[in-house]
């Protein structure tokens, strides 16, 4: 028999502890990028003590999965794992001290789904099919999604339908935000190399400067969004990153800029790349010099299916409330990969509020910030709801 929602709470609410104690473990050992070997192996052994069997389908990339009775149905919940390089500038006691830091509340995410683990066991004969527990690396380099799809996280048994949830700064500490369709923008990074001629400072006609190309171009290339694309239509270039050189009086032989482009339309932001491999290569070569640009890696725009994230909203209002869940139509131009796995299986990602400063002075910095402090208080609201959506969506489609 499926609990009720009021028995989910109660359930969460009793594992609060083990919840709060797994987020602080992730937290005070973060680890960037692909390979997370410290975190998969805590991961792998909470997932153990828990009863499951873990398998690390790609490096980093875990799946458990839990049946309760075995209807062919397959929900899919996922998590993040890594960090961010950063250093904590928090006063928290549990604090990050190995330079990197977990700034965007990815040990946030892992500690509720590791609650959720928790719950589902609990309550694994009201499941009327299986959920895959699902614990990514590399979100942020926007490779784990992608990695984990080809390792063939969707088969085996194969998914009909996908959740993530994501804790959000800056936003009321328990609110539950739900973006119908297209809600964030599709990123893509990518690399400038510009190559010129080293000489002299003082003898600059000597050389090619690449230092000189390079701004040109940074500036240029703003000309894209300003003049080639219709204002209705959202699109932001960005260099995050523009170095060369190692001496103020040598002019270098190679300088590189490093940026993104965010749209919500896949088509557009292959053509501003083409653009951007347009104008530099075009100003480098006006300025006697080359320019080559590469893709490093990208995420589409996050397609939330709207009957499957409407359908997740209705579970959320069941269990914390109508007045603590919003839908929403326009997303911001954030990015995020679990944007990959919405374009093959129908899927939900929501945010949930993570305080504000209003709440708490230490709350509402912003994400990736060195100071952001996030509230506990909604990792067992978290595990609550990855465990409820579950176990609501596998027994409406029995």
């Amino acid at each position: 028999m499926k609990p009720t929602a009021s028995d989910l709470l109660q359930a969460a609410s009793a594992i609060r502890e083990d919840i709060v104690a797994d987020r602080r473990q992730l937290h005070q050992h973060p680890e960037v990028g692909a390979h997370l070997p410290e975190t998969a192996a805590y991961v792998k052994r909470r997932l153990t003590e828990l009863g499951y069997e873990p398998r690390e389908i790609c490096d980093s990339g875990i799946v458990a999965t839990i049946t309760g009775e075995d209807t062919g149905r397959c929900i899919l919940l996922r998590a993040d794992m890594d960090a961010l390089k950063i250093t904590d500038k928090t006063d928290l006691p549990f604090k990050s001290e190995n330079g990197s830091m977990h700034a965007c509340g990815h040990d946030m995410h892992a500690a509720m789904l590791l609650g959720a683990a928790k719950l589902l066991r609990q309550f694994q004969s009201a499941l009327k099919g299986t959920v895959k527990l699902v614990f990514q690396p590399d979100e942020e380099g926007f490779t784990g999604a992608k990695a984990m799809l080809k390792a063939g996280v969707l088969e085996n048994p194969k998914v009909d339908m996908g959740l993530a949830l994501h804790v959000n700064s800056g936003t009321p500490s328990g609110l539950l935000l739900c973006g119908r369709g297209v809600c964030m923008a599709g990123c893509t990074l990518f690399r400038i190399v510009v190559r010129g001629t080293g000489c002299h400072g003082a003898m600059p006609e000597n050389g090619v400067d690449p230092l000189n190309i390079a701004a040109h171009i940074h500036l240029s290339l703003q000309e894209i969004t300003s003049r080639e694309i219709a204002a209705r239509q959202p699109a932001v270039v960005t260099i995050g990153r523009l170095y060369g050189g190692e001496a103020p009086n040598i002019i270098p032989q190679e300088a590189v800029l490093e940026g993104t482009i965010r749209t919500m339309d896949r088509e557009l932001s292959a053509r501003i790349l083409e653009r951007i491999r347009d104008i530099a290569e075009g100003t480098a070569r006006l300025f006697r010099g080359t320019a080559e640009v590469t893709e490093l890696a990208s995420a589409p725009p996050l397609k939330n299916d709207i009957p499957t994230v409407e359908r997740f909203a209705a579970y959320g209002k069941e269990l914390f409330g109508e007045r603590s869940v919003v839908l929403y139509d326009e997303g911001g131009m954030g990015s995020e990969d679990f944007a990959s796995y919405t374009y093959d299986v129908p899927c939900g990602y929501l945010l949930l509020g993570a305080g504000t400063a209003q709440e708490d002075p230490a709350f509402g910095k912003p994400m990736h910030n060195e100071c952001v402090v996030f509230n506990e208080d909604v990792l067992e609201r978290g595990a609550a709801l990855h465990a409820w959506c579950a176990l609501c969506a596998l027994s409406d489609e029995a």
